[in-house]
């Protein structure tokens, strides 16, 4: 799932805030005293809102490979989520203030896990499970903690790293085994998307802080046109009208897309196995080619895609 774990770790938030046991407005300095702070960072100044929305100002600064040599010698390290925020704590933040622009922060939702398991007494990954995947019965998402394997049968990832260097990485650990290490299938994803957009998982008024969106960069734009990003939720256009909802995800070889209409009637997941992530244009064609199936598959009628 990579980041598309993001809307389930926010979904669990917004559930949260639904019964009281958190505010949105809560510095994220109030749940972790001190662990935000060095370099400008300040934790007193950053809401868990913030976070949610990637508009927080925390830089990412995690581990990674971008060479065949640096998959071999990294894919099983293993990091514990304050050793990622101390990473993030050794850059000074992006050049705006907390909730006057946006830039993509796996960091921050490393910190909302730390903040779930506060709030709550139980790892966020527990918490998914019992309030999310128990109740839709989504007994193919897992969370495969550090494990460099995956549940048989699973396609093999692939990542280019240039020409004539195509990797089979499937033998990893996330970087971010907490966040990061959600597996699914279509079906499941399919179903988490729908359940979440008819309302089955937020009371209304939840689901609708969810929804509420700011642009996302420049950069981000290249990707999604017109994009928009609200609490763990993208907002794009549909060529037919209107919008959908979706976050896509993609790390080490695989990348997902999806998306779901407004009602939550129709969806669609687009799976893929390798990432032609070895230059700009590669990685900008690939994820076009998988939006417009999405697109199409949204705009198509008929009952819902898979």
């Amino acid at each position: 799932m990579a980041s598309t774990s993001k809307t389930l770790v926010a979904t669990v938030v917004l559930q949260l805030e639904a019964e009281s046991k958190l505010s949105l407005d809560d510095a994220v300095d109030h749940w972790l005293p001190g662990v935000v702070q060095g370099n400008g960072n300040d934790g007193t100044r950053i809401t868990i809102r913030q976070l949610l929305q990637h508009t927080s100002g925390i830089r990412d600064n995690l581990p990674g490979y971008t060479t065949p040599e640096e998959y071999y010698q990294q894919r099983h390290n293993v990091y514990e989520p304050k050793q990622l925020v101390d990473l993030a704590m050794a850059h000074e933040p992006e050049d705006f203030l907390p909730g006057e622009g946006w830039a993509y922060s796996n960091t921050g939702y490393v910190l909302l896990d730390m903040i779930i398991q506060k709030a709550t007494g139980q790892l966020a990954h527990q918490e998914i499970e019992n309030r999310i995947l128990r109740p839709l019965g989504l007994n193919q998402t897992r969370w495969m903690g550090t494990s460099p394997t995956l549940p048989q049968p699973h396609a093999q990832a692939y990542q280019l790293f240039g020409s004539g260097s195509r990797v089979n990485v499937t033998d990893q650990i996330p970087v971010d085994y907490e966040n990061l290490s959600w597996v699914t299938t279509t079906r499941d994803e399919n179903r988490f998307l729908r359940a979440l957009l008819d309302g089955r998982l937020l009371p209304v008024r939840q689901l609708a802080k969810m929804k509420q969106t700011v642009p996302v960069s420049t950069a981000v734009q290249e990707l999604w046109p017109d994009g928009r990003y609200g609490l763990g939720l993208v907002e794009r256009p549909l060529n037919c009208g209107g919008t959908y909802w979706s976050h896509e995800g993609g790390d080490g070889g695989y990348i997902t897309l999806n998306g779901v209409t407004d009602d939550g009637r129709r969806s669609a997941v687009v799976s893929m196995s390798e990432a032609r992530g070895d230059t700009k244009d590669h990685i900008l064609e690939q994820e076009n080619a998988a939006s417009a199936l999405i697109d199409h598959a949204l705009c198509a009628g008929g009952p819902s895609t898979r």
